[in-house]
């Protein structure tokens, strides 16, 4: 029988020693900050500052979950995501951030939130959390699109998206988080 290796822990903390903000953006912040590695070294690291933002699940009586289809740029492809959208300030209630998003985007609105956790999308360089959130109880109603934003919404039966997810479909993390949590908690009831 193999014995298991055990392995040395370290600390890990890196210590900041400067940092300077190398672009200011509307919606990104760059940073570049000199540091001291736990064995002493000196490095250096560029990281984002970000506000955060809210992705919601959001599920109506018959299994099915509001998708949206948007183009997005980086990648100059339409990408299929759940309903999301970033937090307006520093601080604002990612509750009420959610509400606000689904409405907007979607034109529904939900009597039940629950908070899924923070979804870390790219936590090697840059601070965006994002809070995920499970709807129901939905109503429909008039979408709000801010002037930036073209977007499609369809509803989709979950667990046909689980299979996109699954074909790799749906590259989009937070919605791949989102969903398969939201199965996953479906599943234990």
């Amino acid at each position: 029988m193999a014995m298991e290796k055990e392995f040395k822990k370290m600390t890990l903390t890196e210590k900041q020693l400067d940092s300077t903000e190398i672009f200011d953006g509307r919606l990104l912040h760059v940073y570049k900050d000199n540091i001291l590695l736990p064995n002493g070294n000196k490095s250096t690291r560029e990281y984002i500052k970000h506000l955060g933002a809210v992705a919601i699940v959001a599920m109506d009586n018959d299994g099915r979950i509001a998708v949206e289809h948007q183009f997005r740029y980086p990648f100059r492809a339409e990408l299929l995501e759940i309903p999301a959208g970033k937090l307006d300030y520093e601080g604002e209630d990612h509750l009420e951030a959610a509400k606000r998003e689904l409405r907007e985007e979607t034109g529904i609105t939900a009597s039940n939130f629950e908070y899924l956790g923070p979804f870390y999308p790219t936590c090697a360089y840059s601070t965006e959390v994002i809070h995920l959130y499970f709807a129901w109880g939905l109503e429909f109603g008039e979408r709000e699109l801010d002037d930036d934003e073209s977007i499609n919404v369809e509803m989709i039966e979950i667990n046909e998206m689980v299979d996109k997810i699954i074909k790799g479909e749906v590259p989009d993390g937070k919605t791949q988080a989102a969903i398969l949590q939201v199965v996953a908690r479906l599943n234990r009831q």
